[in-house]
């Protein structure tokens, strides 16, 4: 499985940015997807995820209501709507896929993107 993740950029506090992840080499249909980002000298954290089969989704509280997972079958693909961005949501924003019922412990993921860097400014 590879994953290809995009969209990320340079925006203003209070800005918005849509990420998408894009799998290739199998299909996500059994698959829990989620996506983890990484500050300078922090330990990648978990932000949100989504499972597949039934779309049952888990967010950090510090993106909830914020933040908003969706997923796209016919295109294989995850998004993230990225929605009152803050600085401290700045970092590497990394996509990735397993099958552990947990969905938030990165150990728990197998494969994983390449990263995509969100910078916000104040």
């Amino acid at each position: 499985v590879q994953l290809q993740a995009s969209g990320g950029g340079l925006v203003q506090a209070g800005g918005s940015l849509r990420l998408s992840c894009v799998a290739s080499g199998r299909t996500f249909s059994s698959s829990n997807i989620a996506w983890f980002r990484q500050a300078p000298g922090k330990e990648r954290e978990f932000v949100a995820a989504v499972r597949w089969s039934s779309g049952t989704t888990s967010y950090v509280d510090s993106v909830k209501g914020r933040f908003t997972i969706s997923r796209d079958n016919a295109k294989n693909t995850v998004y993230l709507q990225l929605n009152g961005l803050k600085t401290e949501d700045t970092g590497v924003y990394y996509c990735a896929a397993g099958t552990s019922i947990t969905l938030r412990d990165r150990l728990r993921y197998d494969y994983w993107g390449q990263g995509t860097q969100v910078t916000v400014s104040s």
